[in-house]
């Protein structure tokens, strides 16, 4: 039996990235535990998986934190007698641990996070549009370089079921014949966002249907604020900001019928229990290995623009002054991808 820790620090959609192949992992190597190590924010993430996962969180702005505190939590790593490492971060904390461990003759694998195939993607000129490595096949490859190669057949943290819906009821209400959609309309960056008058369109034209029950997924003063004048206007629309934790808010996305959302962290929690994503891509594009896990091209919002897309991660400014990528985009684009799911 071997002892198998993976490192991922970092924002909650990388991090939900990971499950698809730690799902994957643990059930096709029973005999061996596995240790995840990331943001201790994050364990509701992996409540959901096989027994032979198991979690430490990391408290990187506290005890954890500058080279005293990385020692402190190598110490306690050590601890767990680790087999193998697989680094699905590479940054200088993660290395900083790779290195204690290579020290200690413990195999080591880092993600190669390539780079150079992304910076072509979004060069200002001579763009390359290649589909690159999904970030997916990048954590597999860690796993396969440690001699633990996986086929990645996960299909949703709730199994072949969705999550037990007793536990979300007296929030959500009976769901009866209506089709629910999840609306996320934000993300980290402006890059990313699709401007909220425009989505106000969207969630307007959905509440004015009555076999249509809308659900707005965010969090932070200014979300709430545009979400209590929207529900204020759209009487039958319900903001879940404060209403759930994480471990409920998925439950509730694996009752949708479809989830809105940008490229951010909401595409992969819907993903990760096997709902239908509609996606918004402005300044990056999902051939930068970030489309949600099983998620269909079909089902993209993108305009064709020499200059898109112009970033990996979304948070450079618009160059041309506009974000044409979003604000070009019509709302009934998007409607018409959501009732092509829904109907």
């Amino acid at each position: 039996m071997a002892h198998i820790l993976i490192i991922r620090f970092s924002a909650l959609g990388d991090v939900a990235m990971t499950i698809p192949v730690i799902h994957s992992l643990a059930t096709q190597y029973p005999q061996h535990k596995i240790t995840v190590l990331s943001r201790a924010v994050w364990q509701p993430l992996f409540e959901g998986l096989p027994s032979n996962v198991s979690f430490v969180g990391a408290d990187l702005t506290g005890k954890h934190k500058g080279i005293w505190g990385l020692n402190s939590l190598y110490s306690q790593l050590k601890r767990l007698h680790i087999d193998y490492v697989a680094d699905f971060h590479h940054v200088l904390r993660s290395k900083y641990l790779c290195l204690r461990f290579r020290l200690a003759n413990i195999p080591v694998a880092s993600i190669r996070k390539g780079r150079t195939g992304k910076k072509k993607l979004v060069r200002r000129h001579h763009k390359v549009l290649e589909n690159q490595k999904s970030s997916f096949r990048r954590y597999a490859d860690v796993l396969e370089e440690l001699g633990f190669p996986v086929l990645l057949n996960f299909s949703s943290i709730y199994g072949e079921g969705k999550g037990d819906f007793s536990e979300i009821e007296p929030v959500t209400g009976p769901k009866g014949n209506q089709k629910w959609i999840g609306i996320a309309p934000f993300a980290k960056h402006r890059g990313k966002i699709y401007p909220i008058e425009l989505q106000e369109q969207v969630v307007a034209y959905f509440a004015a249907n009555p076999d249509v029950q809308v659900f707005l997924f965010g969090g932070g003063r200014s979300e709430q604020e545009i979400f209590d004048s929207w529900t204020a206007k759209y009487p039958s629309v319900v903001s879940m900001i404060g209403k759930l934790n994480m471990r409920t808010e998925l439950n509730l996305m694996s009752h949708l019928d479809v989830m809105l959302s940008m490229d951010s962290a909401n595409m992969h929690l819907a993903s990760l229990v096997n709902i239908p994503v509609v996606s918004v891509w402005g300044a990056t594009h999902p051939y930068a290995g970030f489309m949600g896990w099983k998620q269909l091209p079909v089902n993209t919002v993108q305009l064709d623009l020499s200059c898109r897309p112009c970033s990996v991660y979304g948070q450079k400014p618009c160059w041309r002054g506009d974000y044409a990528c979003l604000r070009e985009i019509k709302p009934e684009q998007v409607i018409a991808k959501i009732e092509g799911i829904i109907h």
